[in-house]
């Protein structure tokens, strides 16, 4: 991995910033804090109890930061909600929400993709797609796959999309890939512009050493990870399955540019940097990022410290640059 920046105006072997001083393990103080503070995210939850409390709290969330519009639009009966920073003409992120594939909806992302938006001029299209384990896979990506197709059809309900990329976090990021490997077989024509996968789970046999390394003290567990899993693929023999886990995948070739952004004390961290190596082993052309000091789930974690805040603030100036550019 090459630890020098890359030019803004090319594609790279990915980098890792310069890494912190010595004897500090977290980018910030306030990660340690949160930590402390915060239950696990371990194995068997409650998935209906978290799913109303994160919906609770959205709805108690006043709706920042203001964007131009916001509207509801629905896709074939997949509902999704359109976040403009100003009207007229954009680019366009469609964005697959993070939740273990089973949590998580346009509510609770509300938020995010508001900043998103906001920093990188693209419109944002947040897809909520259906959850596990009532709609275990394939559910999900047959519904990210419809959202890029209906997208790629110009609907009027968006009108101004120049170039689109597909985006999402850990179980989002999963869906981009399998959307992408999916449309390059069925529908080549439909494929977005770019992918951006922020710390994806890559290989949901839990294969890679950042599984164990960082399977436990770092907010996410390696049993949360599993469970999460359990939701959505319940066979056990499926989960090598290359449309399930795209790290198997015997072909990478043909796919969007990626950015793919990993957090340093995260479980799937070793799944989305060996992605990374694979696409470019296929001649895709690839940013990697490694975020120092930071734990899964930075992107929601923009209101408890000043390090996530800035993180996610990267990958929308990112977004901002290559779908500008």
């Amino acid at each position: 991995m090459n630890a020098t920046a890359p030019p803004s105006d090319s594609w790279s072997v990915g980098f890792i910033p310069e890494m912190m001083p010595a004897g500090q393990e977290f980018a910030d103080p306030q990660i340690a804090r949160w930590l402390r503070a915060s239950p696990a995210l371990a194995g068997d939850m409650d998935i209906h109890a978290v799913r109303q409390s994160g919906e609770d709290e959205a709805r108690a969330t006043p709706p920042e930061p203001q964007v131009a519009s916001v509207t509801d639009v629905d896709i074939g009966g997949l509902p999704a909600r359109v976040f403009r920073p100003v009207l007229g003409r954009t680019p366009l992120v469609v964005y697959l929400h993070g939740g273990g594939w089973t949590i998580g909806s346009v509510a609770t992302y509300d938020h995010l993709a508001r900043r998103i938006a906001r920093r990188s001029g693209a419109a944002v299209l947040l897809v909520d797609y259906r959850l596990a384990p009532e709609h275990p896979w394939p559910a999900s990506v047959q519904d990210a796959v419809s959202a890029l197709e209906w997208v790629a059809d110009r609907p009027a309900e968006l009108g101004f999309a120049d170039r689109v990329a597909v985006a999402g976090d850990s179980a989002g990021g999963t869906l981009s890939t399998l959307a992408c490997l999916h449309l390059r077989e069925t529908h080549p024509d439909a494929l977005p512009d770019l992918q951006v996968l922020v710390y994806p789970n890559t290989d949901l046999t839990c294969g890679q050493p950042s599984i164990e390394e960082k399977g436990e003290g770092y907010g996410l567990t390696a049993a949360g990870v599993r469970f999460f899993i359990r939701q959505w693929v319940p066979d056990e023999r499926l989960r090598s399955d290359p449309r399930v886990s795209p790290l198997y995948a015997p072909d990478l070739s043909g796919l969007p540019p990626a950015l793919i952004v990993t957090a340093e004390h995260d479980p799937l961290r070793d799944e989305g940097e060996r992605y990374a190596e694979r696409l470019l082993d296929a001649g895709v052309d690839v940013i990697l990022r490694r975020e120092p000091g930071l734990v899964h789930n930075f992107m929601r974690m923009d209101d408890i410290s000043p390090a996530c805040a800035q993180a996610g603030d990267r990958v929308a100036d990112d977004l901002r640059r290559l779908l500008h550019g």
